[in-house]
């Protein structure tokens, strides 16, 4: 039976898992990484089935040989590499290791308490996890090796000269103990049942049933077609954004702020990770969803994962982010349009002729002539319901209201009234609050005395005297409604299927786990809420609901 490369996987991934409880992320996360020949760190306490992860990575390939080792403060490299072979030094004088049955002729490595190793192993292990290189007298050795699993219950101490060891495990997983009631209970009961299927029994030191082991020359196709897959641009971009994020990084648990750093090796490893990732689900291009439970490898110390992964999921949902942030701004501004339209016509019915001869920007601001650079606006709907200052005395208390960067267009300040809306529309360094009032030709902006711009005048820049520039795009029609041609339910509905797409691609990737698919589910009512609302608002601009 002929099975397609990512069924086989997720067999693979499945058959591994036999008899382990809790562990799908770190044997889905130990494959890959084998798959990619990179290699991994189990972060835990004692008794969390750390070893077992690496013992069970041995059966997923073909007549693979394993080591592994209890590193001490004591361990000697002859201790991992091999004695020296007296042999060899008697013949012919060489400096040679016996490493038959030692890590230079394993498959798959186990190192427990890996940060015990004195600076000889540590060195000589740099070469082995980069290159795959093992120098034995004058001579370099290929290495078979497809995975190095090492397992500690601390973090590397500072200044003792581990960052570079450390820096080459690009996976790192947190192990902890089975979280699930239910699941513990079966682990309880579980106590060498035999399989229907096999008639073996399974535990924690015996072969799990594996129908398809890979094989050597189909490890060695799949590694260099896998290499050959290109970077989608949409996965580019969100690593762009993962890169820039990680320089300010919010922990949960505190009000400061850390950068993470991830050296440029660890991103061409993970650059690698991707591939392989992307090949053995039977795509053409690693693309952005492949990046779900990648957050393992981009961080340094425990306190930074959550954050990490929120950074990641955001990276992943972007490019739908902002298709929704754009949709929901063109459709706020044909509303905010569509109500200076309907105050305007008020005016008109209740004979309100104050503002008649202001001009208009935009459809929807009056203009403050003589504020800033001259590029102040307001709202018409906020200039009209001002409260009205008189020149011999103030006869309405001042409004509150803020000044701020129009996001849309950075050279132009915006004016509000304050709203419980305006803190979420401008969340942003540089607001200003201020008091509001107006009489019939000024605004008033904590007291001062500001004109506003009339229909055929032209504004000036009050620190230079010089005309200053009408934005593109301005309406200075007194009445004109604003249409849009847009089709907003359109837009609305082709971003829904874009998100629902982006879901089942996620939810289809064999390396997350459980856990980080649902993450993923927690992070999309956000993104539901937000569109509803965008409907909400298109069904008032069009319905006038």
């Amino acid at each position: 039976m002929t099975l397609a490369r990512k069924d086989r996987i997720n067999l693979l991934l499945t058959q591994l898992q036999t008899g382990i409880y809790e562990k799908e992320n770190e044997i889905a996360m130990a494959l890959l990484a084998a798959l990619a020949g990179e290699s991994l760190l189990l972060l835990g306490p004692p008794g969390v089935a750390k070893s077992m992860v690496a013992r069970r990575l041995k059966y997923a390939f073909a007549q693979a040989h394993s080591f592994e080792y209890l590193m001490s403060r004591f361990s000697t490299p002859d201790e991992l590499f091999g004695p020296v072979s007296i042999a060899r030094l008697k013949e012919s004088d060489c400096y040679e290791r016996a490493t038959e049955g030692f890590l230079p002729t394993a498959d798959v490595v186990f190192l427990d308490e890996i940060w015990k190793a004195g600076p000889a192993i540590q060195n000589t292990l740099l070469t082995v996890m980069n290159e795959k290189l093992f120098r034995n007298g004058n001579r370099e050795e290929q290495l078979p090796l497809k995975l190095l699993v090492a397992a500690s219950n601390e973090l590397p101490a500072k200044g003792e000269g581990l960052e570079a060891l450390w820096d080459r495990f690009l996976v790192r997983l947190i192990c902890r103990n089975i979280q699930d009631e239910n699941i513990f209970r079966q682990m309880l009961c579980q106590s060498e049942t035999p399989l229907a299927s096999t008639g073996t029994a399974v535990s924690n030191s015996t072969q799990p049933p594996i129908d398809f082991p890979i094989q050597p020359n189909e490890y060695a196709q799949w590694q260099q077609e896998a290499s050959r897959l290109p970077l989608s641009p949409a996965l580019l971009d969100a690593i762009t954004h993962i890169r820039q994020a990680l320089q300010n990084v919010a922990l949960s648990d505190s009000d400061l702020t850390r950068r993470v750093y991830i050296s440029d090796r660890r991103w061409k490893h993970l650059a690698r990770l991707l591939r392989t990732s992307a090949y053995m689900q039977g795509r053409q291009a690693a693309d952005a969803e492949d990046l779900l439970p990648m957050y393992h490898c981009l961080w340094n110390e425990p306190e930074e994962i959550s954050a990490v992964q929120h950074i990641v999921w955001k990276a992943i949902a972007t490019p739908v982010l902002q298709a929704l942030d754009r949709l929901a701004q063109a459709v706020r501004a044909d509303l905010r349009a569509c109500q200076a339209h309907k105050a305007l016509q008020k005016a008109l019915r209740e004979g309100d002729h104050r503002d008649d001869d202001l001009h208009i920007a935009d459809g929807f601001f009056y203009q403050i002539e003589n504020h800033g650079t001259g590029h102040t606006y307001v709202f018409v709907t906020d200039f009209k319901r001002m409260p009205v200052r008189r020149i011999a005395e103030l006869r309405q208390a001042p409004a509150q209201g803020v000044i701020y960067t129009d996001p849309s267009q950075p050279h132009r300040r915006i004016v509000r009234m304050f709203s419980p809306d305006w803190k979420q529309a401008v969340q942003q360094e540089g607001v200003e609050q201020v008091t509001l009032c107006r009489d019939d030709t000024h605004i008033y902006i904590n007291g001062v005395a500001f004109k506003m711009r009339r229909k055929g005048s032209a504004a000036r820049n009050p620190a230079t005297g010089a005309l200053a520039d009408t934005l593109p795009g301005t309406d200075t029609s007194l009445s004109a409604k604003p249409v849009s041609s847009t089709n907003y339910e359109a837009e609305a509905e082709a971003i829904c299927t874009r998100l629902d797409e982006l879901v089942l691609r996620i939810k289809g990737n064999t390396f997350a786990s459980p856990a980080d698919l649902a993450f993923a589910d927690s992070q999309l009512p956000a993104i539901y809420k937000q569109i509803a609302l965008t409907r909400a608002d298109i069904r008032k601009l069009l319905y006038n609901e």
